[in-house]
């Protein structure tokens, strides 16, 4: 009964942190996305790209993300991870996280007119927002570690610090 309690809390925990209300639909980003992202330890990296607009009354979060053709093992795979933590901002406040419904795209120096995936978010459009300042957030974070049981190993970071997955 306990591990049952624990688990549906576990899902409660997760389901409502989620900022997600609509289906995922499609869309071209804008002139000017917000763009961001940040690079491994061990070199690549990853870039994000994203804008908002409005439907129907209600505010849609759409993004793209690229990573770097060349980079470690260590970090192949691990995009997922990395745009799980990340966050869209609105004028410094949280309106988004998880950017994992991004669509992937070849890097490229500009990402304005990319076909992205959209959500709406739990945030009526109010006026003016067009205007406002979009932001994304990734935090530095460890996405491997390996030890060799003797006190080294191997532990690699994402550092956030802007598009990093280069371009043309």
């Amino acid at each position: 009964m306990k591990s049952t309690c624990l688990s549906l809390v576990a899902v409660l925990a997760v389901t409502g942190c989620s900022s997600y209300v609509g289906p995922e639909t499609v869309a071209m980003l804008g002139d000017a996305p917000a763009s961001s992202g940040g690079k491994y330890s061990t070199g690549g990296g990853i870039s994000v790209a994203a804008d908002m607009r409005e439907r129907g009354g209600q505010t849609l979060v759409c993004g793209v993300w690229a990573q770097s053709e060349q980079q470690s093992i260590l970090t192949k795979g691990r995009a997922g991870e990395v745009l799980a933590r990340g966050s869209v901002q609105l004028d410094g406040s949280q309106i988004a996280q998880d950017l994992s419904f991004m669509q992937e795209v070849p890097p490229v120096a500009d990402y304005s007119g990319s076909t992205a995936n959209c959500r709406q978010i739990d945030r009526p459009w109010q006026a003016g927002d067009e205007n406002r300042r979009l932001s994304i957030r990734i935090p530095r974070h460890v996405v491997h570690r390996e030890f060799d049981g003797v006190g080294g190993g191997v532990i690699v970071f994402f550092d956030p610090g802007g598009p990093g997955a280069g371009g043309v």
